[in-house]
């Protein structure tokens, strides 16, 4: 079987919605909890979003099961690996996006990726590299005060490229229209 798309998502509800946009747009998807056993059948699918668990955990754990959820979806054809993240970046200064983000960029062997953090059916959105929930700032939002992963910079360029051993930069949409 040839995957079109292999998908690794960072929590189970993020994976669901995804698993859910992608077979309304047309996609045979199925989705998995953690990354599944290498005998496992898989019917006719266009698409596999492989849920993890691996937001707030130490971000070292959390790339080894991203690299073992890539591995499992290359193995199984996929030609092209998307990295899905929660649409609020619910990520520390330490990580969990950018040190996985590298890992699998690094295994891929791309000079470079896009990070498209938004959501815009759920009012999640970005303006020059700023992330909105709703009409505020991610950091003037009630998940500033998130928990397990508070949000005090709504600037992703800046949240990213602390986390990350890569150049980080923004891709403006005046420069995309060019």
């Amino acid at each position: 079987m040839k995957l079109s798309l292999g998908c690794i998502a960072d929590d189970y509800t993020g994976a669901s919605d995804l698993a859910n946009t992608l077979t309304r747009q047309g996609l045979r998807t199925v989705q998995t909890i953690g990354v599944p056993s290498d005998d496992l059948a898989l019917p006719e699918v266009d698409a596999v979003v492989v849920s993890l668990k691996s937001r707030s955990i130490e971000a070292g754990v959390a790339v080894e099961r991203s690299r073992a959820a890539e591995k499992w979806l290359r193995g199984r054809g996929a030609g092209h690996v998307l990295f899905k993240i929660c649409s609020t970046f619910d990520s520390t200064d330490a990580g969990n996006i950018g040190p996985v983000m590298d890992a699998l960029r690094t295994d891929s062997g791309d000079a470079i990726v896009l990070v498209t953090p938004a959501f815009p059916e759920t009012g999640r959105t970005v303006y020059q590299g700023n992330l909105f929930v709703g009409s505020v700032p991610l950091n003037e939002s009630p998940l500033k005060d998130h928990p397990l992963n508070p949000m005090h910079d709504s600037n992703l360029v800046r949240v990213l490229a602390r986390q990350s051993q890569t150049k980080v930069g923004l891709a403006d949409l005046a420069t995309l229209s060019r």
